[in-house]
């Protein structure tokens, strides 16, 4: 078998054992999450002035499992980050392994943060601005499952979106991306952000407001700190270089 062909078989089998690593801690969450997930629930509906009506005897277990899910992928991110960076760290130097693994708890903590803002800020902004809509008009009536979609519609991929500035600051330690490229994928960014604002929001322009403007901030924040990062690895590239000339 010629040398790429193992090469490649290596890396594959490499990969194929980092996404095993990770379905099974995605499955142990899952299965944790779901003991606790009848107080989770009850906190979730906590502030909702209404009861919540199930159409089938499977409904209710089909809203149990979406949010045990939504919780089993949080606790899964550092897992998965790490199975990442295990899988790469053979191309990496000794100092990119040491940056790019302290990238790890960040993820995570910023895969909370953006949670929290879709629950705490924008869901509930939305959803009152849809109520409002129907008041004195006609007679809401909230299906568990129609309601908890909704919910995590809206919430879970403000987690995902968090991590771009994160994200960015790897990918450009690691040469893969440098903020001249980003600046100048700016307005084709702008579009597919204003596109995910409108396919992950509700029909209405507010929804759509409120979810572009930290979309386009977070862009904005990560064309800065890609410049931050990019400056230091010149600056380390040119010590190398007169380090190099000065033993020479």
């Amino acid at each position: 078998m010629p040398i790429e062909k193992m090469l490649l078989a290596d890396h594959l089998e490499e990969l194929r054992k980092r996404i095993i690593y990770t379905l099974i801690a995605f499955i142990i969450f899952l299965a944790g999450s779901f003991i606790y997930v009848q107080d989770i629930y009850t906190w979730l509906i906590r502030d909702l002035n209404r009861k919540l009506a199930v159409l089938g005897p499977s409904e209710i277990l089909w809203v149990y499992f979406m949010i045990s899910g939504v919780i089993a992928i949080a606790l899964t991110i550092p897992i998965a980050a790490y199975q990442v960076w295990r899988f790469v760290k053979p191309a990496l130097t000794e100092k990119e392994r040491k940056i790019t693994i302290s990238y790890i708890p960040g993820l995570f903590i910023l895969f909370l943060v953006g949670l929290s803002f879709g629950y705490f800020i924008v869901y509930p902004i939305v959803l009152t601005f849809l109520l409002s809509l129907s008041e004195g008009q006609f007679e809401t009536i909230f299906t568990s499952e129609k309601y908890f979609k909704f919910m995590i519609n809206l919430t879970l991929p403000f987690g995902f979106l968090f991590e771009i500035p994160l994200v960015v600051m790897f990918l450009t330690s690691i040469g893969i991306i440098n903020p001249m490229i980003l600046s100048k994928a700016r307005k084709i960014s702008y579009f597919f952000i204003v596109l995910t604002s409108v396919l992950i929001t509700p029909p209405d322009f507010i929804s759509d407001i409120l979810v572009t403007v930290p979309l386009v901030v977070l862009y904005e924040i990560s064309i800065n700190l890609s410049k931050v990062i990019y400056r230091k690895k010149l600056k380390q590239r040119s010590n190398n270089e007169i380090k190099i000339e000065q033993e020479s």
